[in-house]
């Protein structure tokens, strides 16, 4: 049976270890100058609607360190759904490439590419979430404090990074609370879901509740691709939830997670992004290894 990453809790949570145990490993290998062929001859079609730095970079460098290629197909190249419906190309690209990333906007895209692919269909990103962003989280946080029980409060828009962390959190056991204004929060959907994997999130409005008891604090931006024309109100809807040292005051011993690009001065300050709490750009660099671990793990 073919397997897809729609999103995180489309894994196990033994097979989410597994994932990230190959992520570490690779992640150790290459430190040492060793880069194994593990995808050698294999081939990775990348559709993408949205602009992307460190997905695409990750996807098409961990696709060349591991011995395969990756075809790019930004949007002037590939119309999805516009002029040739979406199974036709998920069929059609099925007897070209091995496995498909789709960066997409809607999330029924790439639910239809996954139901009509002979081969893995993994999810860059749509609106609703965004898995491999979940396990580069996931990593740090487990590379940063090994097998210690961790608390992470996530504090602003309960956007699609949001989503796919409350879900890999749950199915990784741990503690996690959500702080958002209050018409931002986390849907039922993603809380039941969470629910049934074992361990929901705690919901809060208050941001310094949140941070109190966190060993990690992780934001993302309050204004998403296609959101600027709500700017001015939403930068009046997060007032009190930016990260700055005031805020993280409240757990002066906790490390700072962002899946960036970051908007410096709105949701988070330049002090702390650069500060020695921040594992930010260690938590950039382990998008290249998670992607590396899933996609030996799909294709293996």
């Amino acid at each position: 049976m073919t397997r897809h990453f729609t999103d995180i809790d489309d894994l196990s949570s033994a097979e989410l270890e597994d994932v990230l145990e190959r992520a570490a490993k690779y992640k150790s290998q290459q430190r040492e100058g060793v880069t194994p062929p593990d995808l050698e001859r294999k081939t990775l079609g990348m559709l993408f609607q949205k602009p992307s730095t460190r997905t695409r970079v990750s996807f098409e460098t961990g696709m060349t360190q591991l011995g395969g290629h990756a075809v790019f197909l930004g949007e002037d190249d590939i119309h999805l759904g516009h002029g040739e419906p979406l199974k036709d190309t998920a069929r059609t690209l099925s007897g070209y490439v091995d496995a498909i990333t789709a960066r997409v906007f809607e999330h029924a895209n790439i639910e239809e590419l996954a139901r009509y692919a002979r081969v893995p269909v993994v999810n860059g990103l749509t609106d609703d979430a965004h898995p491999c962003q979940t396990l580069a989280d996931l990593l740090t946080v487990r590379e940063t404090f090994g097998d210690r029980e961790v608390s992470v409060a996530w504090v602003g828009d309960a956007n699609n990074v949001a989503r796919s962390f409350a879900l890999g959190c749950a199915l990784m056991e741990i503690d996690l609370t959500v702080a958002t204004p209050e018409e931002y929060g986390l849907d039922e959907d993603i809380l039941d879901r969470a629910d049934s994997l074992g361990s929901p999130p705690e919901t809060t409005n208050d941001p310094a509740e949140a941070v109190a008891r966190a060993d990690v604090v992780y934001t993302d931006v309050w204004i998403s691709m296609g959101q600027e024309d709500q700017r001015d109100y939403r930068l009046s809807a997060f007032e009190g939830f930016q990260l700055n040292e005031e805020l993280l005051s409240k757990a002066p011993d906790a490390k700072v997670l962002h899946c960036l690009p970051a908007h410096r001065g709105e949701e988070i300050t330049d002090e702390v992004i650069e500060s020695e709490r921040s594992l930010v750009f260690d938590q950039a660099e382990n998008r290249l290894h998670a992607q590396k671990g899933l996609l030996s793990w799909l294709l293996e």
